[in-house]
């Protein structure tokens, strides 16, 4: 089993040869890390495994550094003296990744391109290594894909503990909001201070489960950065009781920090968080897979229906009168709330929108650069939801737009781009214009580019 986990910062103003002084302002942080310090010390683990955000990250992918060990210093924080010199866990790592390539999850030393160490590593190794240094160190990096695959990849971690028999401390690296005080870095929105108090909560009282409900466009507006840190660390205690120790909580300058300690007590397989909640996803789609929309039932069954087959299915006999008509269509698929394809057709193409949606269903499941092909194994936890396009006008000037009513079309050239309306995260024109130029390959700066507005009928 895991004998311990730590939540904690990484601000480089905390280290003294950083700060210079000015580190005492967060001083409450202080204290809790040395405390931090001395539980891991107490429990001298052979393995610490450290997730930061500031390790190599990629979208699709979890990265574990590889090779034997790795150096680093704070030379950007002007305090180069502050040095680190790790050794790699390699049969750790070599056990671990195996297990991965067994599971064919998307992380490993494959792709390992950064032999230096990041912040997010060395701050917490700084005051790590105040208090113990006799261990070996796992560094693993964070990725675009679902909380719960994070959080899988802990379950992993826990597996291969168990496998080696190392003693293993979970170290979960990551700053809450950067966005809550105006006079911060990063300025203030009103997500930030909701963010941190809500995570606190979540994590003080260890309630796992929480992590992987957090809207995404809530993480995206307080602008975190540990919350998959987080989700790993959980899921490396997946299945067994803890006792959350929070030591503490500040915004000083404008970022979170908050430090939380965790004592597993023994096995508990009440605690399944990932199972509990991918069996509530489950049960709430297949309430409304095929009961409901027959625009979303149809896309639904085409999706189906290639991810088993490879064949696109037949246009069904009968139609309602809307799915005889011709229009252009977007099928739209999340899991998870995450996106996970998105392709259609600015008009129509085909001889009806039934034919439409089944059609851009399949490219959307297997056709989108953006994504791997949807497998299988997906389909129970996949969101649909289809946009029928009204006709596109022109129009003047972004006034005219209205970013919940309107979707926008730009041209220049030969280069279009298109965005729908009402999504998550695009709260004004110029987020659209600018999302939708960067889609086409213009310069939102260019000159002459035209502009086009239409409504949607959407289907979920």
């Amino acid at each position: 089993m895991i004998i311990g986990a730590v939540m904690v910062p990484h601000p480089p103003i905390a280290v003294h040869e950083v700060g210079k002084g000015e580190e005492t302002k967060i001083q409450a942080t202080l204290d809790a890390y040395d405390k931090a310090a001395q539980f891991i010390a107490e429990l001298k683990p052979e393995t610490i495994v450290l997730t930061s955000p500031h390790a190599i990250m990629y979208r699709d992918y979890f990265n574990i550094s590889g090779g034997s060990g790795a150096y680093g210093d704070l030379g950007q924080f002007r305090a180069e003296q502050v040095t680190f010199d790790e050794t790699y866990d390699t049969e750790f790592i070599n056990v671990l990744e195996s297990y991965l390539k067994e599971k064919s999850f998307p992380a490993g030393t494959e792709y390992d391109r950064d032999k230096m160490l990041d912040h997010g590593t060395m701050v917490p190794l700084y005051f790590i290594e105040k208090r113990y240094k006799d261990f070996k160190l796992v560094r693993i990096g964070l990725s675009g894909l679902p909380l719960v695959m994070h959080y899988e990849l802990g379950m992993m971690i826990q597996k291969t503990a168990e496998e080696t028999g190392r003693r293993v401390v979970v170290v979960g690296s990551g700053d809450l909001s950067h966005c809550q005080k105006k006079d911060g870095p990063y300025g203030f929105r009103k997500e930030g201070p909701l963010y941190d108090d809500r995570i606190m909560k979540t994590m003080s009282s260890a309630s796992f489960g929480e992590l992987l409900e957090y809207e995404p466009l809530l993480l995206e507006k307080s602008m975190e950065c540990g919350h998959r840190s987080f989700a790993i660390m959980a899921g490396a205690l997946d299945r067994t009781d803890v006792e959350a120790v929070p030591l503490s909580h500040e915004a000083t300058f404008g970022v979170g920090y908050g430090i939380v300690l965790y004592k597993p007590k023994g096995r508990n397989e009440s605690r399944d968080f990932l199972d509990q909640y991918e069996a509530k996803v489950r049960n709430e789609i297949s309430e409304t897979a095929y009961g409901g929309d027959p625009f979303v039932s149809l896309a639904r069954k085409s999706v189906n229906t290639y991810v088993r087959t490879g064949r696109i299915m037949p246009v069904p006999a009968e139609l309602n009168d809307e799915l005889k008509k011709r229009a252009g269509v977007f099928v739209s698929i999340h899991e998870f709330d995450e996106l996970r394809g998105c392709i259609g057709t600015i008009s129509a193409t085909r001889r009806n929108i039934a034919e439409e949606i089944i059609h851009n269903a399949v490219s959307a499941c297997s056709r989108d650069p953006r994504f791997s092909p949807v497998e299988e194994k997906e389909l129970p936890y996949l969101q649909i939801s289809v946009d029928v396009l009204g006709e596109a006008e022109p129009v003047s000037s972004l006034s005219e737009m209205d970013v919940k009513r309107y979707g926008i079309i730009v041209t220049k050239d030969s280069r279009r781009g298109l965005l729908l309306p009402d999504l998550d995260g695009v709260d004004t024109p110029q987020d659209q214009y600018r999302i939708a130029c960067r889609k086409a390959g213009i310069d939102p700066d260019e000159e002459d580019v035209e502009i086009e507005r239409f409504e949607v009928i959407r289907h979920e």
